[in-house]
């Protein structure tokens, strides 16, 4: 009988390490992007949240994810060369591109959203608004150092 990986070995890092690695990832998207953070948004949104299983098993071990974000100035007229630009990047790091969209009129807005196969992170670029962008990375299910992971 099969766990289908449920008990792999995950990848440990701290919650500030892991804020500190999606912040160099969303900065590092906003200058490809040729963007500046927005000054009204330039804190960043962070949400740890915990980690929930294929089969909806969750553990007890500090087993977290983190969804991080942040707005990007740029004129819409550059919002596709923007995603391009990104989508470019991200494919010469390894990611599979999931979603591509490029629209110079406001609807569809244009996006990209990436995960790489290896790290098993997202990140995602898209229109939110005439002049805006957001930048998000999504971490996978990291397990805090120290800690023993918990089986199922």
């Amino acid at each position: 009988m099969s766990d289908e990986g449920a008990n792999d070995p995950l990848p440990r890092m701290s919650r500030e390490k892991a804020e500190k690695w999606a912040k160099h990832w969303t900065d590092s998207m906003v200058s490809t992007a040729r963007a500046r953070l927005d000054p009204e948004t330039a804190r960043p949104s962070a949400d740890f949240t915990g980690c929930v299983g294929r089969n909806g098993e969750t553990a007890d071990d500090g087993r977290f994810d983190l969804s991080y974000s942040v707005r990007g100035t740029l004129p819409r007229a550059g919002h596709a060369a923007a995603v391009t630009a990104v989508k470019d990047t991200l494919k010469k790091k390894g990611f599979e591109i999931q979603t591509f969209v490029v629209n110079e009129d406001e609807e569809p807005a244009n996006v990209v959203d990436a995960r790489h196969p290896e790290d098993r992170q997202f990140v995602s670029v898209a229109s939110v608004g005439k002049d805006l962008l957001v930048f998000v990375v999504n971490t996978p299910c990291l397990l805090p150092p120290g800690v023993d992971q918990q089986q199922f």
